[in-house]
């Protein structure tokens, strides 16, 4: 049942859908202008370190993105989704650079209709990442692992991880760790709506 219309969704649960990302203290994804500058370095910056990335992005067959995300990752000047397929969601045409391979592909609609179109597609582990990507599926009750790692600094302002939602998310707390420069990444799971 979607709770902001009463509506029922059938959406075979054979389909995993995961969020992996870094926040502020403060609860923030990025500055208001979409920057980055706050976050650690990673991989051959960081001494090889990639906080668990790696081992994450190995489970996933699919990434799903927001179109300002996609957006900000065309200014890094390599493509970080490497021989994974990405789906940007949007109603416009996506800017197309010598770095974006030809698996990125468009897509709009729902998060109930995305997620339904992608596992009818063969999708079987999602990754999310966007702000408001992450919540609008986690607003339609389709995430079912959240991964958040807090950086230890305080940005003030910015890009919230999380935002209104039409009913509540229940979390069971599975894992934490700590990385030496003070990173914390807990994981979770999210407790499925009651029928």
């Amino acid at each position: 049942m979607d709770p902001r219309n009463g509506v029922d969704i059938f959406l075979p649960m054979t389909i995993k859908i995961s969020v992996y990302v870094g926040t502020s203290l403060d609860g923030f994804i990025a500055r208001s202008n979409d920057e980055l500058d706050w976050l650690p370095a990673t991989g051959e910056e960081a001494g090889g370190e990639d906080y668990g990335y790696g081992e994450f992005i190995a489970t996933v067959d699919t990434i799903v993105i927001g179109r300002r995300t996609y957006d900000k990752v065309l200014t890094f000047g390599r493509w970080p989704y490497e021989g994974k397929p990405v789906v940007v969601l949007t109603s416009r045409p996506l800017e197309r650079t010598g770095a974006v391979p030809d698996s990125v592909r468009s897509m709009s609609g729902s998060p109930e209709e995305v997620a339904a179109r992608l596992e009818s597609g063969g999708a079987r582990h999602i990754y999310l990442d966007g702000g408001k990507t992450i919540q609008q599926f986690l607003d339609a009750g389709l995430v079912q692992r959240l991964i958040v790692t807090r950086i230890p600094v305080l940005i003030g302002s910015g890009i919230p991880l999380f935002g209104p939602l039409h009913a509540d998310v229940h979390l069971r707390h599975v894992a934490s760790r700590s990385f030496p420069p003070g990173l914390v990444r807990d994981e979770y799971e999210v407790v499925p709506r009651s029928a």
